[in-house]
């Protein structure tokens, strides 16, 4: 079968960060002409966009209110297998943390735990913190101060979003990965997991296809957005009109963004800007 891969850098991302989704794509593809799986090239294509400190995921992710970063990551194949991490810190790539997981009787570590879990598998110390991200904690903090903090519901609006990154791809034997990493949103209080490493909810893949999503992780939860997008698939969707279905349920104010792809193409469905790839310009709509 032929190799497909879609990147994305997050709802809300612009044309400042293509770049980065272009080479993570590029990573990925060519790990899948070269024969190796699903699997690998969503990790490898995540692990590059977790690397670039203008993304909110690895190096650059946001802080909490208490200036602590906790990032959140996970991976599931075709076969229903899948590895997570959440709310885990002091590491560089969350993504291969998740894909150690992946390889143990469990499917999600927590915390603490997840952090020195991750040192057993020799993932060094790591203080993903750059500039970017203390100024966004000091305006954060400020809008607290001042109180400009409006009501949960309605703050989004105010949040500029570069928010989860993501990666599905279909490898040569037709088996399908999906793939998802973040560092959070703005306010978030120590201990907040969001939609990304939640099955079903940030991503879900299966022997139909797969999909990895964006945007409010709280909202997305709520919906349990990308098995309701797979289970379109699954029910004879092409991937682009089960993506428009899981866009569907949310209203615009709330950004949300999918990626999915299926045997027979991709579908990409966004209610912001969005920095995103594929590596092929075909889909089935």
């Amino acid at each position: 079968m032929r190799p497909l891969l879609l990147t994305h850098c997050g709802a809300g991302s612009d044309e400042s960060v293509q770049d980065a989704a272009d080479a993570a794509g590029a990573r990925g593809m060519a790990l899948l002409k070269r024969g190796r799986s699903a699997l690998d090239a969503v990790v490898e294509a995540i692990v590059l966009l977790e690397d670039d400190p203008r993304l909110n995921a690895g190096t650059g992710s946001r802080m909490r209110v208490d200036g602590r970063i906790q990032m959140d990551a996970a991976l599931m194949g075709g076969d229903l297998e899948a590895g997570a991490v959440a709310a885990i810190e002091a590491v560089k790539n969350p993504i291969r943390v998740a894909r150690d997981v992946f390889d143990t009787p469990h499917v999600l570590l927590i915390g603490p735990d997840a952090v020195a879990f991750a040192r057993s598998k020799g993932h060094d110390p790591y203080d993903p913190a750059t500039p970017e991200s203390r100024r966004r904690l000091e305006e954060s903090l400020a809008a607290i101060r001042n109180g400009r903090l409006p009501r949960y519901a309605r703050k989004w609006k105010l949040v500029e979003l570069r928010d989860t990154v993501g990666a599905v791809a279909r490898d040569r034997r037709g088996r399908f990965a999906a793939g998802s990493s973040t560092g959070g949103t703005s306010f978030m209080l120590p201990g907040r997991v969001g939609d990304s490493p939640i099955l079903g909810a940030g991503l879900y893949a299966g022997p139909k296809g797969a999909v990895s999503v964006t945007g409010i992780g709280e909202e997305i939860l709520k919906r349990v957005l990308s098995k309701f997008v797979y289970d379109r698939i699954a029910d004879g969707l092409t991937s682009q009109r089960a993506a428009d279905r899981g866009l569907a349920l949310f209203p615009k104010d709330v950004p949300i963004g999918v990626i999915a792809l299926d045997r027979r193409g991709w579908g990409e469905s966004c209610n912001r800007s969005m920095a995103w790839f594929v590596s092929e310009r075909r889909r089935t709509l």
